[in-house]
This record gives structure tokens, C-alpha cells and sequence, in this order.
């Protein structure tokens, strides 16, 4: 814990020494610790207490969010993480990595469910993504609008805008896919089929 004198003290809180000695008499704003000298000496706590700073705030995380839709995409979730980490480290941000495997249209996500609640605690100061999808495929306002409530940047590192038929192209596939893991046999391949033919005909 860090300690200021009277005189540092007052200086930061922009008020004279003599007002914090009032202030200790007064029983208004004792000081953390005096001396056998009789010194005054003020906490570091007492300073952001005064200054309404809030320590959580100061200490807030910056996240690196990494996603891939299957368990056949793990190369590609080893490849988005280190573009991911290269970014921040050149940056100069201290991070960590919260990953998750699964469809960007499952909101259920382990990774998502810890940033979600990291965000709503007032612990996370940036969201790093390699591309906007990679946090949700449908409804990124309702999440930019949570990051923005709880004063959270979401910064993304390729923002490079697709045509609106390859979006639709995308977003159909992951409906497909998704729905496909659900089905079983023929209904299964006939959904399988639909993917491969979009894929090809984007």
C-alpha cells in the first residue's frame, strides 16, 4: 500500500494542508496512518476513495476471443489464436486468450458464457477478434450494446466488409450446419449436400 504525506496528499486532492487537518478534527476524513511525530500520512485508498476511482476499473482485462464452428477446424483455432496474440503483443497489450469451439449462432459457448459474465462484472476493458463473426454470427449489436453498457472496446483486427451475398452465403451454412447436427440419416445428407453446394457456388 502506498502512503502520501499531508502536504502530497493535499496537493492531489486539490485542497490545503490546513483543510485536511480540519477534516481530521472535524472526524470528516481521518488520515491512514500518523507517526510517532505526529505526521500525517494518507493512503493510496483514501486517494482513489476521494477521487472516485474505481480499482476494478484500473485493473480491467484485455481479452483476445478466438472461435472456430467445429472440432475439424482446430488448426484454424491454433492459427486465429497466434494472429490473435501476434496483434496484441505488438500492440503492447497484456492479455489472455478465451477460445471457444462451436457455432457462431450457439450462444450456449463455455468462452462466451465467461466473457459475457467477465463484461457484466466490470472487468474487461477491450475484446480483442480476429474478424466480427468470430464473436457471433447473428446478433453482434446485442453484444456490442452489453461491451458498451459496461464500458467494454471491441476491437477487431480485420474489418474488412464482405459483399452481402457472401454473407448470406455464410450465414446460411451455419444455419445448415447447425440444424444438420440435429438430424439423422437422409435428412442429414440431403442438409450435407445444401452445404456443399452453396460452398461451391459462392
Amino acid at each position: 500500500m502506498k502512503y502520501y504525506s499531508i502536504g502530497k496528499f493535499a496537493k492531489l486532492i486539490g485542497k490545503t494542508e490546513q483543510t485536511l487537518r480540519n477534516w481530521d478534527k472535524n472526524n470528516r476524513l481521518k488520515p491512514a496512518y500518523i507517526a510517532p511525530s505526529g505526521f500525517r500520512y494518507y493512503s493510496e485508498e483514501q486517494l482513489n476513495h476521494f477521487l472516485g476511482i474505481n480499482k476494478q476499473f484500473l485493473k480491467k482485462k484485455i481479452i483476445g476471443y478466438c472461435r472456430v464452428s467445429s472440432q475439424k477446424q482446430k488448426d484454424d483455432l491454433e492459427r486465429q489464436i497466434k494472429y490473435v496474440k501476434e496483434y496484441m503483443i505488438a500492440k503492447g497489450y497484456q492479455f489472455e486468450i478465451i477460445t471457444d469451439i462451436g457455432s457462431g449462432i450457439n450462444y450456449n459457448k463455455n468462452g462466451l458464457n465467461k466473457l459475457i459474465d467477465m463484461i457484466t462484472n466490470g472487468e474487461v476493458e477491450k475484446i480483442v477478434v480476429l474478424y466480427k463473426d468470430r464473436l457471433v454470427r447473428f446478433g453482434y449489436e446485442l453484444i456490442e450494446n452489453i461491451c458498451n453498457k459496461y464500458g467494454t472496446v471491441i476491437e477487431i483486427i480485420d474489418n474488412t466488409e464482405k459483399t452481402e451475398e457472401q454473407e448470406l452465403v455464410e450465414d446460411l451454412v451455419q444455419i445448415i450446419t447447425v440444424f444438420s447436427c440435429k438430424l439423422q440419416g437422409k435428412r442429414a445428407n440431403k442438409a450435407k449436400k445444401m452445404i456443399k453446394e452453396l460452398t461451391e457456388n459462392d
